[in-house]
């Protein structure tokens, strides 16, 4: 626990919907950089003002962030969408952006002119993955959902709360969606069909629930790289089988960021937030740094996975780093 604060860190996943500066505070003194990520969300700020927050934090703080960009699909069926997209992202790029978000927007919301959902590997995004590839940039998919979005409410592990209060979003309740398995298959035809591509799966890879199909997708893509936003389940793996999980992270560990997805908001108090925030990395590092004992609410408790220093650098550093250029 002592090294936490002398140890270069990096949050590959944090959205920042304001222009205060109290979350930069935060990150100077708890030693971490971050990525900022803009995205295509239908709630919130528009995609618009986030990169236009993310721009200005980055031009007054570049040395804590770097950000990534995105692209609207509001204009799909239009014979001009291809080219304003490059345009837009080229533009986004000499700004200082370093990686593309596609949401799940695609796969869960986009149809196009027959009213048939637009999935990940439509062709017509195969320019603009060609187009990222050969710039090397990296692309971050949020592709589907967790899969206790497609399971009844009383097998799901953590989103029960969640889908029970938005029943408009639990898949379960709405079979003519696409299924799990249908973006899951959709986003590995988009890496068969793009196998130069650096890709970096949101949230590891929508496949937080199985260690094992997520490694046949790590072997078989070698460009493919996981986010770690979704701790929990790694920890309820860690009580299911803590050597099994920890064997992951040392086999793997060339291949996988750290990541809290979290977001911060104009309208929360500075003080409460910023404790918040700092609480939640301190306790990721006591998982992933000690085997001082932990609990897991719901599900028991368990011993961190002590991984490795090497292991730590380059999962909290150095594997970011090198996916996403920054010095």
């Amino acid at each position: 626990m002592e090294d936490y604060q002398y140890v270069k860190k990096f949050d590959s996943h944090i959205h920042i919907n304001t222009y205060d500066t109290y979350f930069i505070d935060l990150v100077k003194k708890d030693n971490f950089k971050f990525l900022n990520i803009v995205d295509d969300r239908p709630f919130g700020l528009p995609m618009e003002e986030q990169e236009k927050v993310a721009i200005s934090h980055f031009e007054d703080f570049s040395d804590q962030m770097i950000f990534a960009t995105t692209f609207s699909v509001d204009d799909w069926e239009n014979d001009n969408w291809l080219s304003k997209t490059i345009s837009h992202l080229e533009n986004s790029f000499s700004k200082g952006a370093k990686a593309v978000k596609i949401w799940k927007n695609i796969g869960m919301d986009l149809r196009d002119a027959k009213g048939n959902f637009v999935m990940v590997d439509n062709p017509r995004l195969d320019l603009i993955l060609d187009f990222l590839s050969k710039k090397n940039i990296a692309v971050i998919g949020h592709n589907g959902e967790p899969r206790d979005c497609w399971l009844p409410l009383d097998e799901m592990t953590f989103s029960q709360n969640y889908y029970g209060s938005h029943p408009e979003y639990h898949m379960y309740l709405h079979p003519e969606f696409p299924s799990y398995w249908d973006q899951i298959n959709a986003r590995d035809n988009m890496l068969n069909k793009h196998p130069e591509l650096k890709f970096i799966g949101a949230h590891l890879g929508s496949m937080e629930w199985n260690l094992e199909e997520l490694a046949k997708r790590l072997d078989k893509y070698p460009n493919m790289d996981v986010d770690l936003s979704r701790i929990s389940n790694l920890q309820l793996h860690t009580i299911r089988n803590r050597e099994k999980t920890r064997n992951f992270f040392i086999k793997y560990q060339d291949r996988l960021i750290y990541a809290t997805d979290t977001s911060i908001n104009s309208s929360e108090n500075p003080e409460k937030i910023k404790n918040k925030i700092h609480n939640n990395w301190i306790e990721d590092w006591r998982f992933f740094a000690t085997d001082h004992k932990m609990n897991l609410k719901g599900h028991g408790s368990f011993r961190g996975l002590k991984l490795p220093k090497k292991v730590i650098d380059k999962i909290y550093f150095k594997n970011a780093q090198k996916k996403l250029g920054f010095s």
